[in-house]
């Protein structure tokens, strides 16, 4: 893919965000791609390559939205990055003047997706690369929620460092955590404490706090939180006030 890229447009700076995500995990890639996306000078071109249905009918897009230029699968890959910021346009790649002329069935991601990035990165528009479309996969991500006066989420991601990282953001916290003093659960296993750093945690102790992508995680000073609770993605975190017999 890298020489692909570079045979379009030699001149181009590449950059990885991760070669880390699991096979076949397109949520996890659109996680990543969703917390690093906004970092990058605007007008930086995303080649995001997690395609299970290499081959098949699903349809390649390349789509502008915040300033930013992406080139995906159909699968859902740009679901967070649209949830943040409507696309301004999205077109089905169709133009076969901007693919290899060979185009492998179990490698598009070097045949199709590298060569419509770098024609991207060349200068050209988005629009050129093929039929403008309105309709595109989105992945069902879970929200929080209010039930039974407790804020209920899931642990979304685990990063490298073993931290489970939940689908509540601060925001969703504040407003709830307003109302009194709260307690911070994982699997129906308590976290003893919400700090500000991993520094302010006892060594070996679990603590709650908000990362570096602003959403709440649950971390183990010095180890794994997900080695310490045997969590997944998908396990249940509760937040609930505190009262006088808890």
């Amino acid at each position: 893919m890298r020489g692909v890229a570079l045979g379009i447009c030699p001149d181009v700076t590449l950059a990885d965000i991760t070669h880390e995500i699991a096979p076949q995990d397109v949520l996890g890639g659109a996680l990543e791609l969703a917390a690093a996306y906004k970092y990058f000078p605007p007008s930086t071109v995303f080649l995001c390559v997690v395609d299970p249905g290499v081959g098949s009918a699903r349809r390649g897009l390349a789509a502008e939205a915040a300033g930013y230029r992406f080139v995906a699968p159909d699968n859902g890959l740009l679901t967070m990055v649209f949830k943040q910021t409507a696309p301004a346009q999205v077109v089905e790649l169709t133009d076969r003047r901007y693919a290899r002329p060979t185009i492998s069935r179990t490698f598009e991601g070097r045949d199709r997706f590298a060569p419509a990035a770098a024609w991207l990165a060349s200068g050209i528009e988005v629009r050129a690369l093929g039929t403008p479309v309105t309709t595109w996969e989105m992945l069902d991500v879970p929200e929080p929620r209010l039930n039974g006066g407790q804020l209920s989420g899931i642990v979304l991601r685990i990063d490298r460092f073993g931290n489970l990282v939940t689908n509540i953001d601060r925001c969703t916290f504040d407003a709830f955590a307003a109302g009194g003093a709260t307690a911070i659960e994982v699997d129906r296993q308590r976290v003893a404490t919400l700090v500000d750093t991993y520094a302010e945690a006892e060594s070996g102790s679990a603590c709650a706090l908000f990362g570096s992508s602003d959403h709440l995680e649950i971390a183990v000073a010095g180890g794994s939180a997900v080695d310490s609770f045997g969590s997944h993605r998908g396990a249940t975190v509760l937040v609930r006030h505190l009262t006088l017999d808890t």
